[in-house]
């Protein structure tokens, strides 16, 4: 067997690791800043992979955040690199360095590396959350990653909670992002700040989430009322999606679910009052991921084995 090169194109960095077809410990990994004086984020990218090519390596998966079509191998949008409009990275890729490349949406293929090799093992049917900058998803039904027509498939963050509400990042208004995604919050405690209510927080454009969760445990009601209301929205949608999906997991990873003991009281709260039926709730488990920061790149090397099991057969 040879090599598999799986690569997390995030916000602030790429990383780079290669593994080999049986052990998710990686041979050599590699890390840069996405953004850099000089060059373009392809350049600096192919810059990283050639740092750690070998001649054994057999496929290239990479996992990036926005819509991608994994199938043509094409990133419609990126929200970490903005020039990526109907990117054609696979391609590029393939061109350059001979073996298939794949490209799918991170969250995606963080729900399968959960799957695989995280919180969700044993599991056949799975709901993945990633929540911090916005809010992601990906689902495993019966033990397959639900991709759709082009790829485009479980934008969980994306469903519309409160009609004409806030603006979403996407442009779009009340999707559950731009209510319960961390930036969401921090502006939800700060309009309130804003209007002068007294808190032991300070207003300022600095604002973060964990600042609003920090507040939240001394006791400070805008703060504690933030998470309440990102907690409602959050268990509206998840009864959504357990009536949808219903899987046996579900898994939130990302900033926010750090603040978990904040966020998942109100949201168990609401889910019991939205749910059509109890039995969606029997045996349900709810947890937080476990792959941290690696359920990209682990994500990845699942599916490059997935796609290099698919030609074999």
């Amino acid at each position: 067997m040879g090599l598999i090169l799986a690569i997390d194109i995030g916000g602030t960095q790429i990383r780079a690791a290669l593994y080999s077809y049986e052990s998710i410990q990686p041979i050599q990994h590699q890390r840069i800043s996405t953004q850099g004086t000089g060059n373009t984020v392809y350049e600096r990218l192919i810059s990283l992979i050639d740092s750690v090519w070998v001649d054994e390596i057999e496929i290239i998966s990479v996992a990036v955040a926005g819509p991608s079509n994994p199938e043509m191998g094409v990133i419609l949008s990126s929200p970490n690199i903005p020039g990526w409009l109907n990117f054609p990275l696979g391609e590029k890729l393939t061109g350059r360095y001979h073996v298939p490349a794949h490209i799918s949406n991170d969250a995606n293929l963080a729900a399968l590396g959960e799957w695989k090799y995280g919180a969700g093992q044993g599991h056949h049917d799975l709901l993945y959350f990633t929540m911090s900058t916005g809010i992601g998803g990906g689902v495993i039904s019966r033990d397959q990653l639900l991709l759709g027509h082009k790829g485009l498939a479980a934008e969980l963050g994306h469903v519309t909670v409160l009609p004409d509400g806030p603006l979403c990042s996407c442009g779009q208004r009340g999707h559950l992002e731009a209510i319960a995604s961390g930036p969401s919050i921090a502006s939800y405690a700060l309009e309130r700040l804003n209007a002068g209510e007294p808190s032991v927080m300070k207003p300022g454009p600095h604002l973060s989430a964990r600042d609003v969760a920090q507040a939240a445990r001394k006791g400070d009601q805008i703060a504690i009322q933030a998470f309440e209301r990102a907690g409602y929205y959050l268990g509206r949608a998840l009864a959504d999606f357990l009536h949808i999906f219903n899987p046996s997991i579900v898994i939130f990873g990302g900033g926010v679910s750090q603040s978990s003991e904040l966020v998942f009281e109100p949201m168990k709260t609401s889910l019991k009052e939205h749910i059509m039926d109890p039995g969606y709730l029997d045996d349900l488990i709810i947890t937080t991921a476990r792959l941290g920061d690696d359920a990209g790149l682990l994500g990845a090397l699942a599916y490059a084995r997935i796609e290099l099991s698919a030609q074999k057969d």
